[in-house]
């Protein structure tokens, strides 16, 4: 009966995840949509935390996001002065005296905007750490949520393709749609991709292997049509090896197998295609952005600007045959621009993420979600040393959703019971018996 009761966790979880794949999309700050999102997060963790439940969450990923946190504080809290002599340039000083110009100052030369990215990070930890906290089934079960906003994004974005192809949807959210429910291109790709592992072990796992190759058929032509040059790269990339390391432990044909190959070889071409038809990096571009991100980061290795504050500093280090009427909002390279705006503390703590990430490969690879999962964070991770992707709530929840499957304590315990049964066929069904155990 109290298991019965606590299914409402997976549902008010799931709303939550939903609603941010449908409203999340902006990359603006400010916006009251995120906050919306921010504070459901948060409210819904606690109303789930406020519950008993058997599964631990890991210690070593509990410190990691309280070191995060602290990291934020830190460089909202007013610090001696004395301390940022010859830390920073001049310019980068002037701005931080709110407590007093001579005794004290903070890390950011921004504390509104860190104040925003405080509230960000905490609402997808409180979400993260609250899935962690689910049964391994009830994880399962938000997948029909991810699956239903990617559903949404994806008929938003073929409508607006089919119509024209510059489309722009003013007025609906506090930002403007140019591509599925999103304000960015490339981010609506990223939402594809990370979607195909999913959709790839849906076709496989669970017996819906039609629906789940049109469904992967879908994905792919968005992703071309979307005009992604990294979107369309990473779909081709992440397709071949969800295929590759999913199917073997499925029990589909090799024939199904070698027609989806096929299927691939033909959007390699028209993808190959696209990519020809821009340039890949103009003079103006994401080349220029890193050098300068760079820079900006030998000056401000030791602390940082602070977490939200990247196109303030950034306007400092800008070369001036550099400054067009568009400003750069941000790095278009996730790791630089953190290391920028978090200084040395933020990189080991990026360190010890990617450590952990890769000790966890070597447990998640008897579970295909987990292996999915995996993959998705993989090429997410990747798509962020061209661009920006985890600025979005949208994204940013997806991304903790999946991280929560990477390192659920709940698969390894299934998975080594069911080293411990055997399975026999009992009237057509399929059951697990102990081994040795009389049947």
């Amino acid at each position: 009966m109290s298991e019965r009761l606590s299914e409402w966790d997976k549902y008010l979880l799931g709303s939550v995840l939903f609603i941010a794949l449908l409203i999340g999309g902006g990359t603006a700050s400010g916006l009251y949509t995120d906050t919306l999102i921010e504070v459901a997060a948060i409210i819904s963790a606690a109303a789930v935390f406020s519950q008993t439940s058997g599964q631990r969450i890991p210690r070593s990923v509990l410190w990691l996001l309280i070191f995060a946190v602290a990291l934020v504080i830190l460089q909202i809290a007013p610090l001696p002065a004395a301390i940022f002599n010859g830390l920073r340039p001049e310019p980068l000083l002037a701005d931080s005296g709110l407590v007093g110009e001579t005794r004290f100052r903070f890390v950011s030369v921004g504390v509104g905007r860190t104040i925003e990215c405080l509230l960000y990070l905490v609402a997808l930890a409180a979400f993260f750490l609250s899935v962690l906290r689910l049964r391994v089934e009830q994880v399962r079960a938000l997948l029909p949520f991810f699956f239903l906003g990617v559903i949404c994004n994806g008929l938003a974005g073929a409508i607006q393709y089919s119509l024209s192809d510059d489309i722009a949807i003013e007025g609906l959210l506090p930002f403007t749609i140019n591509a599925g429910l999103f304000a960015n291109q490339n981010h609506f790709a990223a939402l594809l991709f990370v979607s195909i592992p999913f959709v790839v072990y849906y076709g496989l796992f669970r017996g819906h292997l039609l629906s789940g190759s049109l469904g992967l058929a879908t994905l792919l032509l968005l992703l071309l049509a979307a005009g992604s040059r990294a979107g369309v790269l990473i779909g081709l990339a992440i397709t071949v090896l969800s295929i590759v390391f999913l199917s073997a432990r499925s029990r589909v044909s090799g024939l199904s197998i070698l027609a989806v190959f096929i299927g691939l070889s033909a959007y390699t071409i028209g993808a190959w295609t696209k990519i020809e038809a821009d340039a890949i990096d103009p003079a103006f571009g994401r080349g220029e952005f890193a050098r300068t991100t760079i820079e900006g980061i030998k000056e401000n290795w030791a602390t940082g600007v602070g977490f939200g504050n990247f196109q303030k500093a950034y306007q400092i280090y800008e070369k001036e045959g550099m400054i067009y009427s568009k400003y750069v909002n941000h790095a278009h390279n996730e790791y630089l621009e953190i290391a920028f705006e978090g200084g040395a503390l933020a990189v080991l703590l990026m360190a010890l993420y990617f450590v952990m990430l890769f000790m966890a490969l070597t447990k998640v690879r008897r579970d295909p979600l987990q292996k999915a999962a995996f993959l998705s964070v993989s090429f997410l991770l990747i798509h962020s040393l061209v661009d920006y992707p985890l600025r979005t709530e949208a994204l940013a929840m997806t991304f903790a959703f999946m991280n929560a499957i990477i390192f659920h304590k709940g698969f390894a315990g299934r998975s080594a019971q069911k080293n411990e049964l055997m399975e026999i066929d009992h009237n057509g069904d399929k059951l697990f018996v102990p081994i040795g155990a009389s049947s």
